[in-house]
């Protein structure tokens, strides 16, 4: 299995996936990057083309494709053509055949209510399968329906750091480590654009919480804010391409982000960025200082109207120079050109392909789950899972498991199909209620075990559940944490009444009551986010479900029965204790977010301090086993590395396992422990042995100078740890030596 890559990113792709002894080249081969639209691959067809366009454009016409026109989906702003309900609409030029932009959020689907669309498992699931052939059809998937419904542009492609586990849309991310995200997002990038709908990287940058959102101020210096999120946002702007990045609420180094030129010049022309740099919504606050900075468009337009009449004004004065307006627009119309979408926009009306669309949900939902343990009872040495199709009897309990999975909430969800399993609640304004999909998992268990006796508890009497527990030969406990924009959680504790409104009863206290009685107990996760388990040693099993999306009840029910063997690994380290973190809690009156751990970020936090996780970054069990060997890296004189490493899948059932390659700098940088520089995902057969090959490019073990503000690599002697994961205790390890550039 191999992914498809761009001459640009070959180095990435194969670092990220290495199934294989090669990574296809046909994009470079053909000068055209996969899917049915063409990409000019030097972007020069495109810019002359837009150029002329613009040309032609009146004044009027140019702010008026730099300005949002409202937010058709909660009816403000307009007039919007009867179709359009998504986040936002530009109207296009119809005498010169500009089409509208019409945009939607789309973190893990389509973000609209009645069009039947798909809603994936979350981003922080995806990056749990380490696998960008299914961040690439996760990408597809979601453009193919935004552009049967319409729609150019999907909202998607957040890449925050999860500095902050308790942030409220941790979820709509891909964890802590920035080439992990940066590379995922490459992908997934692909995977929307070949589609002929523009993908957006998002929300650049720092914005790693929602407690004050568009007040706080991130102070961060310049080499953490290289060798962290800005990495990411580098890894995916350079190797993707993506014609949108989203800039975001807060301010950075006393500069709100959206005006801010480090981020939205300095570094995006850096990286060779000829796309559209757009406002999160409402997070313009200036005119002529946010389009001098790099701002191209304003969202949503109709609370802020900097870049209106504003900026007509600024332009005709001379304080927004004419060419910069003329910039903003050439950006737009070059993505479109790129993109296919002048020549061949969407139409609407289009039906969304359900049958197509569930089946891609279940083969992501089916490689994201992690599995966190996998213990024997105290009277059999056989391990909990999987699960025996002829077990006898099952008592499922919590998590309303009898009708749905959850999902998160806010922008970054996505509406239920057939409408939400459990109702009750009640939404306010822009608070919405959880969303739980009628994917039942104690129907889809009951389905693979048809001669068991399966009971469900609800969970709000955990006296009742923990005696039936008692009798069965397993008990299954769900338990779920529910996220949403706006708000942070208080703790990773699992929500009790008291902390959650949402919350029926005190889910801790159901776990172990349950597992003080029960034979075998199996915890299945719903969550955005790392939990604490005080419950963990209590239990034979864990089961990491994260938000699983429209076939998420089938997907647990087919990892608890073994139809499909686990493969995930965890994109985000899981702490024993909320004082393990950074930030002990989140300050609701300190406005500035001062990032004192410096390059000290998730893992590296625990590894730097010499801090024991519940589970570390990279961790997931299988029902196989692999075994590493022969380690061999060799570093070229430009300083890249290519790390080949035998795996041997040892057990009795077929397994993907990920060798994750870690580096640690020579001790004079300064720098954690170690980091990761990339990976391979390989699928084996019982015994099968395979030697994969990870290649790294120089710039994975280069540090940020900050005194000449540019990557620099330094001559030396650096570790290469091949591992299973962050705290692999049979890690393989080996030394080389690269030559820098000083």
């Amino acid at each position: 299995m191999t992914w498809l890559a761009s001459c640009a990113s070959i180095a990435f792709a194969a670092a990220a996936f290495a199934n294989t002894n090669d990574v296809a080249n046909d994009a470079c081969d053909s000068g055209t990057w996969g899917g049915p639209f063409h990409y000019a691959r030097d972007g020069a067809s495109a810019d002359a083309r837009a150029a002329k366009l613009v040309q032609q454009l009146t004044l009027d016409e140019k702010i008026q494709l730099v300005h949002g026109t409202g937010m058709p989906i909660y009816g403000i702003g307009g007039p919007f053509p009867s179709w359009v309900q998504g986040a936002g609409y530009i109207p296009g030029i119809t005498r010169l055949n500009i089409p509208p932009i019409a945009s939607a959020d789309s973190a893990a689907g389509v973000n609209l209510s009645g069009v039947n669309a798909t809603p994936l498992p979350a981003p922080v699931a995806l990056a749990s399968t380490w696998n960008p052939n299914l961040a690439s059809l996760f990408g597809a998937r979601i453009a193919k329906e935004l552009r049967v419904l319409g729609y150019e542009e999907g909202l998607g492609g957040g890449l925050n750091l999860a500095r902050e586990p308790r942030d409220g849309r941790t979820f709509e991310y891909m964890g802590e480590d920035p080439v992990l995200t940066g590379t995922m997002s490459i992908a997934r990038t692909y995977g929307t654009q070949a589609q002929g709908v523009i993908a957006t990287v998002k929300h650049y940058a720092f914005n790693d919480q929602e407690t004050n959102r568009m007040t706080s101020n991130s102070v961060v210096d310049e080499r953490t804010m290289r060798e962290t999120e800005l990495l990411a946002f580098e890894i995916a702007v350079k190797g993707g391409r993506p014609g949108n990045v989203m800039c975001s609420y807060n301010l950075l180094n006393g500069t709100y982000a959206c005006e801010n030129p480090y981020i939205l010049s300095t570094a995006l022309n850096e990286w060779g960025f000829k796309g559209i740099v757009q406002s999160d919504w409402t997070a313009t606050h200036s005119t002529v200082a946010a389009a001098l900075a790099g701002l191209d468009e304003e969202q949503p337009g109709y609370f802020d109207t900097y870049f209106s009449s504003s900026l007509e004004a600024a332009v005709t004065a001379g304080t927004v120079p004419l060419s910069r307006l003329n910039d903003m627009v050439q950006r737009k119309l070059r993505t479109l050109i790129e993109l296919g979408i002048y020549d061949n926009p969407p139409t609407p009306g289009g039906t969304v392909d359900t049958a197509a669309g569930n089946q891609d949900a279940l083969t992501v939902a089916h490689e994201s789950m992690v599995l966190l343990k996998n213990g024997s009872a105290s009277n059999s040495n056989a391990p909990v899972l999987p699960l025996a199709a002829n077990v006898g009897s099952i008592v499922v309990i919590g998590a309303h498991a009898d009708v749905g999975v959850l999902s998160g909430g806010g922008s970054g969800g996505v509406p239920a199909p057939n409408g939400n399993a459990v109702t009750g609640c009640t939404a306010s304004g822009f608070t919405s209620c959880p969303v739980w999909y009628k994917s039942s998992p104690l129907t889809a268990i009951q389905a693979k075990a048809p001669q068991a006796k399966v009971t469900f508890f609800d969970g709000t009497n955990a006296s009742a559940a923990a005696t039936a527990a008692a009798t069965a030969d397993v008990a299954i406990v769900f338990a779920s944490q529910w996220e949403a924009e706006g708000t942070d959680l208080t703790t990773l504790s699992l929500p009790t009444p008291a902390l959650d409104a949402t919350a029926l009863y005190d889910q801790n206290a159901l776990i172990t009551a349950v597992a003080a009685k029960a034979k075998r107990t199996i915890v299945v996760l719903e969550n955005g986010s790392p939990v604490l388990m005080p419950w963990l040693g209590s239990v034979q099993g864990v089961l990491e479900t994260w938000y699983p999306g429209i076939q998420g009840g089938q997907a647990i029910a087919d990892v608890l029965f073994g139809d499909v063997n686990p493969s995930g690994k965890l994109p985000i380290t899981f702490p024993q204790q909320d004082a393990d973190l950074p930030q002990t809690t989140i300050s609701s009156t300190d406005l500035n977010v001062v990032y004192s751990e410096g390059l000290a970020m998730g893992y590296r936090w625990y590894d730097t301090r010499s801090i024991e996780p519940l589970f570390p970054f990279g961790y997931g069990l299988s029902y196989t086993s692999f075994e590493h060997s022969s380690l061999h890296a060799d570093a070229d004189g430009d300083g890249n590395v290519t790390v080949t490493v035998n795996v041997k899948n040892t057990g009795a059932k077929a397994g993907a396992d990920v060798v994750q390659v870690y580096a640690s700098l020579p001790a004079s940088l300064r720098e954690p422990p170690k980091r990761l520089v990339g990976w391979a995902k390989v699928y084996l057969q019982s015994r099968q042995s395979q030697q994969v090959r990870v290649q790294i490019p120089a710039q994975r073990f280069a540090t940020w100078d900050a005194t000449k503000h540019q990557w620099s690599l330094t001559s030396g002697s650096y570790g290469i740890i091949a591992a299973a994961s962050e705290r692999d205790p049979n890690a393989l390890t080996q030394s080389v030596s690269i030559r820098g550039s000083h």
